[in-house]
């Protein structure tokens, strides 16, 4: 099986003729998703690639279609109305790829979206990919293989480093979700980790974090409580300087919480085994399989 998307997913693209939104909907077309729709106002009417109608707005894209997934690549001025638009109209599960969407937006968007009863992904996240299913965002499609193992990452390149990895020793993923790296984001890692753990086909899980916050400790300690699963981790950022931001806009130590030996240190508390290097997520892996 696979979380959140599959086989099932009906995907509609808002932003489907900009530059990322066209060549990632190329890409997700390639993988075999299922694109249904696309949406840029002012070229209703008009097809991609001569094969997916696009519309003015979201709503008339699921009246339509049918699409029960948005994929966001909008700038980031628009990126809020964008999710507020896609819940709106019934998307059930909304991800928002655009990097640098206001803390101040989020603030509004993320309870409207919980409101309506829909799942957001993001924002400034790489999306997901369900092996052999489905994907949506922009994880690259040949990275990865079916397999027994779920993987969930505030960093999108070390999502791409781990699960390249991975698949080079022969082990593939269930599905791989980067939930992204914003103080304020959609979906938790324990959002991810509740649905591995009912997930029949994963049989062990991988959670890559990073410092700033209180996220990986909240989720170690779910780990112990409700996980039957093994977990595996990695922490990013050991060596980042207190006070400065790094990468992301969450990634940043303030006072004496979020670092990444706190993190560790939860980690290994709660029974995560902890890699030193992302390579080394493989052998830990190979341990609890």
């Amino acid at each position: 099986m696979s979380i959140f998307i599959d086989e099932n997913t009906r995907l509609v693209v808002q932003g489907i003729t900009g530059r990322d939104g066209s060549f990632h909907t190329r890409q997700m077309m390639e993988y075999g998703t299922e694109v249904v729709a696309g949406v840029t106002p002012g070229k209703g009417g008009q097809r991609f690639e001569d094969r997916v109608p696009i519309f003015d707005t979201v709503e008339q894209a699921v009246r339509e279609t049918g699409a029960n997934t948005s994929a966001i690549y909008v700038p980031p001025p628009f990126a809020a109305n964008a999710m507020f638009e896609a819940a709106d109209a019934g998307v059930d599960f909304i991800v928002c790829i655009t990097e640098g969407v206001p803390v101040l937006d989020m603030t509004r968007v993320r309870p409207f979206i919980l409101e309506k009863g829909a799942r957001l992904l993001g924002p400034n996240c790489p999306g997901l990919l369900s092996a052999g299913k489905s994907k949506v965002g922009i994880i690259p499609g040949n990275i990865t293989q079916p397999g027994p193992v779920g993987l969930v990452s505030r960093s999108g390149t070390l999502t791409y480093e781990v699960v390249y990895k991975l698949k080079g020793a022969g082990i593939g993923t269930t599905t791989c979700v980067g939930i992204g790296g914003d103080p304020i984001n959609g979906t938790s890692f324990i959002d991810c980790l509740a649905a591995f753990e009912a997930d029949p086909e994963t049989r062990a899980v991988v959670i890559i974090g990073e410092i700033g916050g209180s996220d990986e400790q909240d989720a170690a300690r779910y780990v112990s409580e409700n996980l039957s699963k093994p977990v595996v981790g990695f922490i990013a950022g050991q060596t980042a300087p207190p006070g400065r931001r790094m990468g992301h806009a969450g990634a940043i130590i303030s006072g004496s919480a979020g670092t990444a030996e706190e993190k560790i240190q939860a980690f290994q508390d709660n029974g995560i085994g902890v890699a030193k290097r992302p390579l080394d997520v493989v052998g830990l892996v190979q341990d609890v399989l």
